[in-house]
């Protein structure tokens, strides 16, 4: 009986992940606003009857959408720094983790940086707090390195946080794989001016 339980669960979040996959493509190809629930179903290879039944709305898919990257998101980051017990390494490794996922290529990661304005009301609002939950991944970094004396007293930590994702964020935009910067190159120098700025000598 678990077994199957198990089954049918595995095979529910992989459906849950082809649906919300196409919406992603066709959501940053498009914009959320010029695509229909319609073109969707299409993509997935279904009625819209049978889309709607799973979603009741076009928002409702967005907001799963942006709820699984954040699941993600945060999955990629507890592995980069599992088993690692330097404070330091921790928040390297992580810059790192973070930026892989954003040049990554993924539609639901894009979707997730862009798509905002489209969310309203109790949506937004939930987004806002699974995006907080994420954040506190990096409170919890940040609040180590201070309480091991290695950031300086006088750094606002939920500023530096704040800043500095929105600055790693922003890479997403101008990123280019056969530009002047690799990944390497930009984790490198972000976590050059972490050490000369913020870290105590």
């Amino acid at each position: 009986m678990g077994r199957k339980k198990n089954q049918a669960m595995s095979v529910a979040e992989t459906d849950r992940e082809f649906v919300l996959g196409a919406a992603a493509r066709l959501f940053r190809q498009k914009g959320f606003d010029k695509t229909t629930v319609k073109e969707i179903a299409e993509a997935c290879g279904m009625l819209p009857g049978s889309l709607h039944y799973r979603y009741p709305s076009k928002e409702s898919i967005l907001v799963d959408l942006m709820r699984l990257a954040l699941e993600q998101a945060s999955g990629s980051l507890s592995e980069a720094i599992k088993g690692e017990c330097d404070p330091l390494e921790q928040v390297r490794l992580g810059i790192n983790a973070h930026l892989e996922l954003l040049v990554g290529g993924s539609d639901k990661v894009y979707v997730l940086l862009f798509e905002w304005r489209s969310l309203h009301g109790a949506s937004r609002q939930e987004m806002i707090d699974l995006r907080d939950r994420y954040e506190l991944l990096w409170s919890a970094m940040l609040k180590s390195l201070s309480s091991q004396g290695l950031i300086r007293a006088d750094v606002d930590r939920d500023l530096l946080r704040l800043i500095g994702l929105g600055a790693l964020n922003w890479v997403a935009t101008w990123f280019n794989e056969d530009g002047r910067y690799t990944v390497k190159d930009i984790g490198d120098f972000v976590w050059a001016v972490i050490k000369d700025g913020v870290i105590k000598r």
